[in-house]
């Protein structure tokens, strides 16, 4: 069974709230550590947040069988783990060994039986899910801005909104390589049912990776170059690739059936519906191929797929010369004048500018009416319609608009305290520049749900940082105060 934390204070062991964290270090750990220390150690937030997890994670689980990873500790290591932008292995390594990290868990430096393995982490900080680390986020941001401010209330929100692309971790798509993927899946999980199940038919596996592999090269090397009879020497390398692609397809069609007619386990079910994926797959980009090599088909952007394995992935344009296309989705953030992330959401198509009323109505909700000072966007989120219904709940708007001007427009533009607001946007820059460094850059979790799993643990290490930050730059001044007295 699952516990919030052990709170049986061993040999070797610090209290959480006493672990004395680096005032002056230049390093991004220990604003984080100390971000977590001060949830801990805040009563109303621990109790609030340790309920949220005890919800999702122990549910109505009865209290019997083997005690699992503490609560808290699966709070930090995915903290942690965003807060250095590290994989698994690393995060390991730091739990394990990090003196500094293990004293914020509340455990001793030198303990093996507390050891953690990367396959352990992972799976349970896995058990976090979107919508909890939503909730999460909302209790920090809440009693954060209070903790930053050093008032009981925390000052009307001055809210600055833009979106940026967090990339799946997929390659560049081609069609060629495309269908090179959904060849290599096929060949190597049905060798492996069939290896398992003793059934003949794919002892070649390796030939034919080979054979396919070499004719999806020579094709991409003849686009890539240059040369006399450039088409025709590219139209041949397609016709040989879409031969072989079709012989493998005619192979793995025959190999579903066979082992469609087996009793299979659960596991060999599971196996053989992921080469149902990738056959699907492996047929669709055989006709994709065909159609734009050798017809010279324009294919609409609804049927493409940019990843077999993040399936979800969108091609993004936000006009850029560097990079021209991204691959993942936008990423729309609001933060505050203490720089914290009030508000995001993983955008699924759609446009920028349809977003910002939903987000005004999202922090009306959290906040109260009344609660936003001033609004400011940049030109993607430009729209007269809304500008004027925000005026009516917000004290100032700044939403620059594209294209000519008026003269009302150009004025207004002009306002000292447009262009005061328009110096102030720039912040939410350098918002999600260190979103960027704290993982929001590319996501390496699988699927969807990983995606918005890991967006939500960025959010919140960046916040825990930037309140960690803030608390210890405190801590600092009053010490030097008191040295000088």
């Amino acid at each position: 069974m699952r516990r919030r934390f052990d709170v049986q204070i061993g040999l070797g062991q610090t209290p959480i709230e006493s672990v004395s964290i680096p005032l002056n270090s230049r390093d991004e750990l220990p604003p984080v550590l100390a971000g977590l220390q001060w949830v801990f150690k805040t009563p109303e937030i621990n109790e609030e947040i340790f309920a949220l997890l005890e919800r999702q994670i122990v549910g109505d689980k009865q209290e019997t069988g083997r005690p699992g990873m503490d609560l808290w500790h699966i709070l930090v290591l995915g903290v942690v783990r965003l807060g250095l932008g590290c994989d698994y292995d690393r995060l390991e390594h730091v739990a394990n060994h990090d003196s500094l990290v293990r004293q914020i868990m509340g455990l001793p430096h030198f303990d093996e039986r507390q050891h953690f393995h990367h396959r352990t982490i992972s799976d349970n900080v896995c058990h976090i899910d979107a919508p909890l680390l939503e909730k999460i986020n909302e209790i920090v941001v809440q009693h954060g801005r209070k903790a930053l401010s050093g008032k009981e209330q925390a000052p009307r929100l001055e809210v600055k909104t833009d979106s940026f692309v967090l990339e799946s971790d997929v390659h560049y798509p081609t069609d060629c390589n495309l269908l090179w993927d959904a060849c290599r899946k096929c060949i190597e999980l049905l060798s492996r049912l069939h290896e398992k199940r003793n059934l003949g038919g794919w002892r070649k596996n390796a030939y034919w990776k080979s054979e396919v592999k070499n004719a999806k090269r020579a094709c991409e090397r003849i686009v890539s170059r240059g040369g006399p009879n450039k088409a025709e020497r590219t139209l041949k390398a397609v016709q040989d690739y879409l031969e072989k692609a079709y012989a493998l397809e005619k192979k793995v069609n025959e190999s579903i059936i066979l082992l469609k007619a087996q009793p299979l386990s659960i596991l060999e079910l599971n196996t053989l519906a992921e080469v149902d994926f990738f056959h699907e797959m492996l047929i669709k980009h055989i006709d994709l191929v065909e159609r734009r090599l050798v017809s010279q088909e324009t294919i609409p952007h609804e049927e493409k797929v940019f990843s077999l394995f993040e399936v979800h992935t969108e091609l993004i344009k936000k006009g850029k010369t560097m990079p021209p296309v991204e691959f993942g989705h936008r990423f729309l953030v609001s933060t505050d004048q203490f720089q914290l992330v009030v508000d995001y959401k993983v955008m699924e198509g759609g446009s920028e500018g349809a977003e910002i009323i939903p987000v005004v109505d999202r922090l009306l909700n959290r906040f109260g009416e009344g609660s936003l000072a001033s609004l400011s966007t940049d030109k993607g989120f430009s729209s007269k319609e809304d500008r004027e219904l925000l005026e009516l709940y917000i004290d100032e708007v700044m939403m620059p608009k594209k294209g000519r001007k008026n003269a009302l427009e150009v004025e207004r533009e002009r306002e000292p305290r447009w262009l005061k607001l328009k110096d102030q946007h720039s912040e939410v820059e350098s918002n999600i520049n260190s979103l960027e460094h704290h993982g929001l850059d590319r996501c390496p979790d699988k699927g969807l749900n990983g995606y918005k799993r890991y967006a939500g643990l960025g959010v919140l290490a960046y916040n825990l940082h930037k309140i960690g930050k803030g608390l210890l730059e405190k801590a600092a001044a009053a010490g030097k105060r008191k040295r000088t007295d």
